[in-house]
């Protein structure tokens, strides 16, 4: 209230302003209630749980992730991999990041977390979706200020297309639910319409004086810009390394068909198909990125070194971030605040008709996947994991995602502060995700 009545300009005049009140509000109103309801011990427990977390638990184990996935990606950077996937989508990637060189490794960083997160594999595409975010750094003339390029790549991360929501689809099916892959298509309509509405989001925010670029002090180079838009040429396999690529691309399709057969005895073919693609495509990536790059005569245990040391770089950089984000968040749960939002808003709920046992889901899902996944847990407790609600939370989980912990992170990641139109846009396409969820669930399992 203080800052909204003696501020220097209106709050929501200033670019900066989001996450910094977003986090002094949790932080405050989590002290506040728990000395008001007497939970100050569980608010403080749980700030220094969260604490540990952050780094025990995140950061630690994202540190060997990372090394990992940007080892891989060094392998696929030097053979020319990453390079011919951005040109197969150039068309598309040139109108969503017109202000990235067609040809900058940015383009090819962002495709494959793209594909990651439609396959659902979360330990690749948060590795590639940090890669890409130090591609687009590079190209930032304003350190420190989210350029459009990043919002733009944020909404579309926050709000990507997953073919199977994997995580709530074991939930319900550890629940005892009978049919727990019916929400899969349900979750693929309503993570359309809101992907769809991030892109629109950001497109149309980016256009608002108040979220204007400030003037640029150290523009970025025209040598770095046109050394970035010149084509490099890479070596390609001989005949015979082509012939050893087709013999181990072959021994995949049988891996995966007999995969398909087995699945299809208890599944829908199509669902099997979709699953034997998340299983095995991160094998598969492991393998054929050294493989392909040896082939090319690149020297792959040295630039896999290289790679590597960039993720940890990377994860110790982010720590700070994670620690804020993640501690603010624990401290308000467990002060009770979602649940007296809850009560509160019970009236207003009721009229736009969202569920008041919705309501902790919707709140916790752009603040923490696990706080969430808990939430979600509760919810099939109480009401069943076949029942309509626990289908309506299992749709919002997989057509969502924790915008304010990708913002934090993916900002930390390259030390960005003003996060512009970022999480207006995130927050629009997790509003619209919760509606398609409410009204496709509605109209597929409701009476």
């Amino acid at each position: 209230v203080a800052v909204l009545l003696f501020s220097p300009r209106p709050v929501f005049m200033q670019v900066e302003w989001m996450l910094n009140y977003i986090w002094l509000t949790l932080v405050l109103m989590a002290v506040l209630l728990g000395g008001f309801t007497g939970h100050l011990q569980e608010v403080t427990t749980a700030a220094f749980d969260a604490c540990k977390n952050a780094v025990m638990t995140i950061a630690l184990p994202l540190a060997g992730v990372m090394a990992l996935w940007l080892g891989l990606m060094k392998i696929a950077e030097k053979s020319g991999l990453v390079n011919l996937l951005a040109k197969a989508l150039r068309p598309l990637l040139s109108r969503l990041f017109p202000d990235v060189p067609a040809n900058h490794p940015a383009m090819g960083s962002m495709v494959m977390n793209m594909a990651a997160n439609m396959l659902g594999l979360s330990n690749a595409a948060t590795p590639l979706g940090l890669r890409a975010m130090q591609d687009l750094e590079k190209l930032n003339p304003r350190p420190g200020t989210a350029t459009n390029a990043m919002c733009t790549f944020l909404a579309i991360n926050t709000s990507s297309i997953q073919l199977i929501p994997a995580t709530t689809v074991a939930l319900l099916a550890a629940a005892g639910s009978k049919n727990p892959t019916a929400i899969i298509g349900t979750a693929f309509f309503a993570t359309c319409c809101s992907t769809l509405a991030g892109i629109l989001a950001v497109k149309s925010l980016e256009r608002l004086p108040i979220y204007a670029l400030p003037a640029c002090e150290n523009p970025i180079p025209d040598a770095v810009i046109e050394d970035s838009r010149s084509e490099e040429k890479f070596a390609s396999p001989k005949w015979w390394g082509n012939l050893a690529l087709f013999l181990f691309a072959a021994c995949f399709l049988w891996f995966g068909w007999n995969f398909i057969a087995t699945a299809h005895e208890s599944k829908s073919f199509l669902v099997s198909v979709v699953e034997a693609v998340s299983y095995l495509a991160i094998p598969f990536l492991i393998a054929f990125f050294p493989l392909y790059a040896s082939l090319c005569r690149i020297p792959v245990y040295e630039e896999f070194i290289e790679g590597a040391k960039e993720g940890f770089q990377v994860s110790v950089r982010i720590i700070p971030y994670l620690i804020a984000i993640i501690t603010a968040v624990a401290m308000f749960r467990a002060a009770g605040g979602i649940d007296i939002m809850a009560k509160a808003l019970g009236p207003l709920l009721a009229a736009i008709q969202l569920p008041t046992e919705l309501f902790p889901l919707v709140l916790m899902r752009p603040l923490s996947g696990s706080g969430s996944n808990a939430i979600f847990a509760e919810l099939i407790q109480s009401q069943g994991p076949d029942s309509l609600l626990a289908k309506m939370g299992a749709t919002v989980l997989g057509s969502t995602e924790t915008t304010f912990y990708v913002i934090a992170v993916y900002f930390g990641s390259v030390a960005v502060r003003r996060s512009r139109h970022a999480v207006p846009a995130g927050l629009i396409a997790d509003v619209a995700g919760v509606i398609a969820s409410i009204v496709i669930c509605r109209l597929v399992f409701g009476n």
